[in-house]
């Protein structure tokens, strides 16, 4: 409704300067493309020989030199076209989105059509490959496109003879199709990118744990019912520039939960992949972060991750997983041609190296440690290590009023550079014999049942184990991922409890009983206590009035003498315990049978 004509012409006004700006921002954008970013280094190699030049064969990137990307539905229609062609790829939809899109996989296989499961029964060993959980980094998309066409076209077609493909083309699919030119303002191309979120604004590549999105939970049934034998996560950085244009990265033996597959990865799998990527002119490097954005001298950290990424993930569950990280900086071209690279390697070496790995992982599984690292923080001291990095100067900016970075674009060589890897304990804990989970807590267990995990339904039953009282609690300040984030310390103590008709009991003598750990540990940093799963413990329902308490606390204090002590003890040490009358009665109040004896008592019961 349009009260007045000032208004309106206000208004129209408005509109009218909006959409000149918007035009003139277009414009600008449009005119200098990537004109924002640093320059780049010259690159030509071998692997731009990949590129199909026969227009009724390419692929639709490569109709437009990998420059652009295809829409889901012209994704699709891709796939569809392939596997008319092909009696060794079949095409399932593995869930749904949110906003009711598939999520689809391609099954690759010699073996033919199958129902897919029965890969599984072929003996050979089976690599997963996934692009798209963050759409807008897409490259493993289009470069996993190129080579189902090479596949079906027979010139790659002995990659599949000893090894099955799946492929998960566009995981974040209502993501990929928010695109726009101006998604990514840190990367260079494609010209057209999806969203790093779903349509709930949910980062999938941080829901692992917690399992709240249909795209992970579409990945975890690939993963239980598949069981690949390597597991690739194709993604795009963000951060400082650097010669290198493939990174990648997973938890290192010293600070693994699986170091014999963490072993393996780092003395047989990586000196292969490094090697075929030189060969075909791209730059390998390790997956690490500058610690100063405005000194890169300063030095890089290598990171350990936890479950809520795909890597820290597969670390937990001994499946061997590899964080593709293709530099944002780097073209479009290069970085799907480098991925390309990367999944061939891959799949020729497990033809050859499979038994190996399958000895390493089952050497994983078959541990049961009685401590499981939770948490890790960064060295003090650094190891220094050569780096190839890109040449920049600082200068001071009237913008932002600081010392600001520019990026040159010429080669720099660190003979050493300072690197911090995340590998010292942090949080550490003994491993229980099992933990008891209640059946009202219907989320926890239908989400441990999304990983796998073995659970035993029990009868109900009287049993004395152990609990955690919360002793301190902090939230975080605003939602992370959708759910309001909660830390705490705590005590444990005995109880003896009818555990209810329902209740599971999760043992950690089991494969995934690391994973179990990581879940239901309430210290850990991706558990289901730290995502806000049991917060309502931390609500108090039934009080107590000034009027009963007072008389049963001085009751109290002439039937206790220590209790008395204790109270006037606290009175003078404790100032704000003093000046506080809710917290002098509460003193008491916590003393008596009426108090609630289950707030603030993590309700997962341990069983030693």
């Amino acid at each position: 409704m349009i009260k007045n004509d000032k208004t309106s012409r206000t208004a129209s006004f408005l509109i009218v300067a909006a959409t000149a700006l918007s035009v003139s921002i277009g414009a600008t954008a449009n005119a200098t493309s990537d004109a924002h970013l640093p320059p780049l280094m010259p690159w030509q190699g071998k692997s731009e020989s990949l590129i199909n030049v026969n227009s009724q064969q390419q692929t639709p990137a490569e109709v437009n030199g990998l420059t652009d990307t295809p829409d889901y539905q012209q994704t699709m229609a891709y796939i569809d076209k392939l596997a008319a062609k092909s009696r060794y790829i079949q095409v399932k939809s593995i869930g749904t989105s949110a906003q009711g899109r598939d999520i689809r996989m391609v099954i690759v296989s010699r073996d033919g059509h199958t129902d897919g499961k029965a890969i599984q029964g072929n003996g050979k060993p089976t690599l997963l490959v996934q692009a798209g959980i963050h759409s807008g980094e897409i490259d493993g998309k289009d470069a996993g496109l190129m080579l189902l066409r090479d596949i079906v076209s027979g010139k790659e077609a002995a990659l599949i003879e000893q090894v099955n493909l799946l492929f998960i083309p566009i995981l974040s699919v209502d993501g990929h199709e928010r695109s726009s030119q101006y998604n990514r303002v840190n990367q260079r191309g494609p010209d057209n990118m999806g969203w790093r979120t779903n349509s709930r604004n949910l980062n999938l590549n941080r829901d692992y744990s917690k399992v709240d999105t249909k795209g992970i939970q579409a990945v975890l049934s690939v993963i239980n019912d598949y069981q690949p034998d390597l597991y690739l996560d194709v993604h795009v950085t963000d951060g400082a520039d650097y010669q290198y244009d493939i990174t990648y990265g997973f938890n290192h033996a010293f600070a693994s939960q699986s170091p014999a597959i963490a072993q393996w990865l780092s003395d047989k799998l990586s000196p292969y992949l490094d090697k075929q990527l030189s060969q075909w002119g791209h730059i390998p490097g390790p997956l690490v972060f500058g610690r100063d954005k405005k000194d890169f001298a300063k030095g890089i950290s290598g990171w350990t991750a936890t479950a809520r990424f795909s890597n820290g993930y597969g670390d937990l569950r001994q499946l061997p997983t590899i964080l593709i990280e293709n530099h944002s900086l780097k073209p479009y071209k290069q970085r799907v041609l480098g991925t390309y690279v990367f999944i061939k390697s891959c799949l020729t070496y497990l033809m050859n190296e499979h038994q190996s790995l399958r000895q390493v992982v089952a050497q994983d599984v078959k541990q049961r440690p009685k401590t499981q690292v939770l948490d890790w923080a960064y060295d003090t001291k650094p190891e220094m290590v050569a780096f190839e990095g890109i040449n920049y100067n600082t200068y001071q900016d009237e913008i932002t009023g600081q010392t600001e970075v520019k990026w040159l674009g010429a080669p720099k060589h660190y003979a050493q550079l300072p690197r911090f890897w995340q590998r010292i304990v942090k949080t550490e804990v003994n491993v229980p014999t099992a933990y008891i989970v209640p059946p009202q807590y219907g989320e926890v267990i239908k989400r441990l049942q999304h990983h796998g995990i073995v659970m035993t339904e029990l009868k109900g039953q009287k049993q004395t184990l152990e609990q955690l009282k919360v002793d301190s609690f902090e939230f975080d300040k605003i939602p992370f991922e959708g759910r309001m984030r909660v830390k705490g310390t705590f005590t444990p103590h005995h109880v003896t409890v009818d555990i209810p008709k329902g209740a599971v009991r999760v043992a950690t003598d089991q494969p995934l009983g690391r994973l179990a750990t990581a879940l239901l540990e309430p210290s850990g940093p991706d558990s289901f206590f730290r995502w806000g799963f049991f917060n309502p413990l931390f609500q108090r329902t039934e009080y107590i009035e000034s009027y009963a308490i007072i008389p049963l606390a001085r009751k109290m204090m002439a039937q206790d003498p220590a209790l008395k002590a204790a109270f006037e003890d606290k009175l003078k040490s404790d100032k704000a315990f003093a000046g506080d009358a809710k917290a002098r009665l509460d003193f008491f109040y916590q003393k008596t049978p009426y108090y609630d004896g289950q707030y603030q008592q993590y309700p997962v019961l341990i069983e030693r």
